[in-house]
């Protein structure tokens, strides 16, 4: 990046309404300081050594920011839960302008931390997690007559995850808090900022949409700007989505993303994709049928809306249960595509149309409409219980079913996998290999 780039973005810190902080979330302090080194070009205000960091390199973590950035504000997200002032003298040793104790915590604690910080000369911020909304104001007023100088209202990934905010909590806060300062943390990005920041906090913490991010600069900037000029900056990923979109981010996120996102879940295995290799994303309609036995799952046509995937549980044998003239008919309705547990032929055919299908097996032999079976109901395909509404996604890798029920977390999670995996090819890409910026040797298990 050229000087006058770099001048322009770290001018921009002077102009910022609420400050920008940096959560580096890592478990690998090379990473985090690299980071951090880029996230302050984009005009970052604040460092914070998250809660991952500290526990994986200790205040060794904070030591080393400290040396790296002598004049930059630093935070040490202890999370504090007890021995308040063991833990927040360690942490202004170290070098942290700012820790963290645990709203969750006894009141005693964080008097003990307030006056710690005296001692020490560290401030102390407050991190709500655990508190129900409705009681956020009376909670936040208690603190601030404690002598705290940060609360921090925070939604937790696994909240995220489920498409959860926190901007209105931050505004019933922030009316009854004087003086004390509000920080904002979970799930933040360049469209969201600014509402925090409208909301009432002053310190505005950004983690993953800047750490993971294959520019971290640029993110930097991004949401910087964002906050200067109280206007949004869309963006695509680092988004936490609720029902509407769920359909958007699976198409945007691969299968083996969603495997990773439900902890290395089960596949639909042993499939094989018959017809064109693309991406099927779509709710399941769901049939049981007798091997060969192809009157149901013809049926289920006619119940299904476009875009939704017939889902046809067939044994997993043959004969076929589905070919061309099934296809054409699909096609007529719009339906996304077909996953059957069991046997398919016309494969060429299909393949020409372009549909989407995959099946246990191909054979030419068909079998007869003799009308066994059900339509909507609980079926099991290789394995696995698949339920009418679940959503079905493939592409070339295999198939995999999520619960409609899971179907908000499992896409946020799937999505937080894709970004996470942008930001390491990245860095693979500058130089690094992947054992490297993983550092396996350091996270091989012990024995």
């Amino acid at each position: 990046m050229d000087k006058k780039k770099i001048s322009r973005l770290q001018g921009a810190k002077k102009l910022s309404r609420a400050r920008l902080q940096l959560a580096l979330d890592f478990l690998q302090l090379e990473r985090a300081i690299n980071v951090a080194r880029l996230g302050m070009m984009g005009g970052v205000d604040i460092l914070e050594v998250g809660t991952p960091l500290l526990k994986s390199e200790g205040l060794e973590a904070v030591r080393a920011l400290r040396r790296e950035f002598p004049d930059v504000p630093i935070v040490c997200d202890t999370k504090t839960m007890d021995a308040g002032r063991v833990e927040m003298e360690a942490a202004a040793k170290a070098g942290a302008n700012i820790a963290v104790v645990m709203a969750a915590s006894s009141m005693a604690t964080v008097r003990e931390c307030v006056e710690a910080g005296r001692n020490y000369g560290i401030q102390i911020a407050v991190d709500m997690l655990g508190v129900p909304p409705e009681r956020a104001p009376e909670v936040a007023r208690e603190l601030g007559d404690i002598g705290v100088h940060y609360i921090c209202i925070h939604t937790p990934i696994d909240e995220q995850m489920l498409g959860r905010e926190q901007f209105k909590v931050i505004e019933t806060v922030r009316k009854v808090v004087g003086e004390t300062q509000i920080m904002a943390a979970g799930g933040i990005n360049s469209e969201t900022a600014p509402r925090a920041a409208r909301a009432g906090a002053d310190i505005v913490i950004v983690g993953g949409a800047i750490i993971k991010a294959e520019d971290v600069t640029q993110a930097a900037a991004t949401i910087k700007r964002a906050l200067q000029t109280g206007k949004g900056r869309s963006t695509t990923l680092f988004r936490r989505v609720s029902e509407s979109d769920v359909a958007e981010v699976f198409r945007r996120v691969s299968t083996a993303n969603i495997s990773d996102a439900m902890h290395r879940g089960e596949t639909l295995h042993g499939l094989i994709n018959v017809g064109i290799p693309a991406k099927l994303v779509g709710r399941a309609v769901t049939v049981r049928t007798y091997p060969g036995d192809w009157a149901k799952p013809v049926e289920a046509i006619d119940h299904a809306k476009a875009g939704d995937v017939l889902v046809i549980d067939a044994g997993g044998v043959g004969p076929a249960c589905w070919g061309e003239l099934a296809t054409e008919s699909a096609m007529g309705k719009g339906i996304e595509g077909v996953v059957i547990d069991g046997g398919i032929r016309d494969s060429g055919e299909i393949r020409k149309r372009r549909f989407k299908a995959w099946a246990k097996l191909i054979t030419p032999r068909a079998g007869e409409p003799k009308g066994f079976g059900e339509i909507g109901i609980s079926v099991t395909l290789c394995g696995q219980r698949i339920n009418p509404g679940d959503w079905i996604i493939a592409d070339e890798d295999g198939v995999v079913a999520v619960p409609a029920a899971r179907a908000v977390e499992v896409a946020n999670r799937a999505q937080d996998v894709l970004e996470y995996e942008n930001r390491v090819r990245r860095e693979i890409q500058e130089g690094s290999t992947l054992a490297q910026v993983a550092q396996l040797l350091r996270w091989e298990k012990q024995l």
